[in-house]
C-alpha cells in the first residue's frame, strides 16, 4: 500500500495489524500524506489530472457517469480533495465547490493547481470526522477515495455529512472495495489468492521502531458502511462497481487488468439525505 520514499522519510519498519483510534490515524495520515505528497503526484498526478473528477482507477469519469447529476448552481463539498481535480472540475461545470483535506502537503499540491488552471476553489484543512461548517451548507458531498478509508470512527464522518448537507442533499463516496481486503496487496498473480478473513476489521497499519503508526487505513465489510450511512440518517439508493474497461492496461497499486477482470476495485455508494 506504501510508498518506499514517504516510509523512509517516516521511518517504517514493518506492518502491524493492531486497532488504532481517532486520535492516532489522524497523526499516521497527516503525516503520511505530507511526506507522500510529492511522490504521488509524480505517479499519480497525470492519471488524475488537474481539473478533472475520475471516481477510481477503473477510470470511471463524473464527466460520462454524472453520478451527482446536474452541478450547476449547486453547493458542493468534497471530502478529502486531496490535490482537488475533482473539485475544479466541478467549479467548471458551474458548482460552487469546497475543498477539504487532513494534508498540507496534498493541498499544497492543490494551491498550486488552482493558480495554474485559474479554478480559484476554496481550500480547507480539517478533519473529516468534525467538518467546520455550519448545517445545510450543501447541496450535496462527494469523495473520491478521500478520508472515508483513513478515519477510525466512519459513522462520526457520515453523521457530520449529513449535518451540513440540506435536506435532500446527497453524498457520493469512492473507496476500495471492501472484498480487496482478503487478497494480498498486488497486482499480480499473488493477489489473486485469499489470505485474509473479509470479517476481521483490523486496520492495515505500517509503524515506526517505536510501533508508533506511520500509515493507517481502515477496513469495513459492505454491511458495516450501510449499517453506519442508516445511522446517519441516510438512504443508500444505488452501489456502483465499475468494471475493468477493455483495453485498460495500465496498474495503479493493487489495480490491475488481471484482478480486474475477476473482481471489483471500487465500491461507490451513493446515498442521500
Amino acid at each position: 500500500m506504501a510508498n518506499p520514499s514517504a516510509e523512509k522519510a517516516l521511518g517504517t519498519t514493518g506492518v502491524a495489524r493492531v486497532p488504532v483510534g481517532s486520535a492516532e490515524s489522524v497523526a499516521a495520515n497527516i503525516a503520511w500524506w505530507d511526506a507522500d505528497a510529492d511522490d504521488y503526484h509524480a505517479e499519480h498526478g497525470e492519471f488524475l489530472g488537474v481539473a478533472d473528477f475520475v471516481w477510481c482507477p477503473e477510470r470511471l469519469r463524473e464527466e460520462e457517469a454524472r453520478l451527482l447529476g446536474d452541478v450547476r448552481g449547486r453547493d458542493v463539498l468534497e471530502v478529502g480533495c486531496g490535490s482537488a481535480p475533482c473539485a475544479r472540475w466541478l467549479a467548471a461545470e458551474g458548482a460552487r465547490v469546497v475543498g477539504l483535506d487532513l494534508s498540507a502537503g496534498m493541498l499544497r499540491y492543490a494551491a498550486a493547481a488552482n493558480v495554474a488552471t485559474g479554478i480559484d476553489v476554496p481550500l480547507i484543512r480539517a478533519n473529516a470526522e468534525r467538518l467546520p461548517f455550519a448545517n445545510g451548507s450543501f447541496d450535496l458531498a462527494c469523495s473520491a477515495f478521500g478520508a472515508v478509508p483513513f478515519v477510525a470512527d466512519v459513522a462520526a464522518v457520515f453523521t457530520e455529512v449529513a449535518r451540513v448537507l440540506r435536506p435532500g442533499g446527497t453524498w457520493t463516496f469512492a473507496v476500495t472495495h471492501p472484498m480487496r481486503w482478503i487478497f494480498p496487496d498486488d497486482p499480480g498473480p499473488n493477489g489473486l489468492h485469499v489470505t485474509g478473513s473479509y470479517f476481521d476489521r483490523t486496520p492495515y497499519v505500517e509503524v515506526d521502531a517505536a510501533g508508533t503508526p506511520t500509515y493507517v487505513e481502515h477496513h469495513r465489510t459492505l454491511g458495516d458502511y450501510v449499517r453506519a450511512l442508516s445511522g446517519a440518517g441516510f438512504e443508500l439508493f444505488d452501489l456502483v462497481e465499475p468494471e475493468w474497461p477493455d483495453g485498460h492496461t495500465q496498474e495503479w497499486g493493487q489495480w490491475s487488468p488481471l484482478r480486474g477482470e475477476l473482481f471489483p476495485g471500487t465500491a461507490i455508494f451513493r446515498c442521500r439525505r
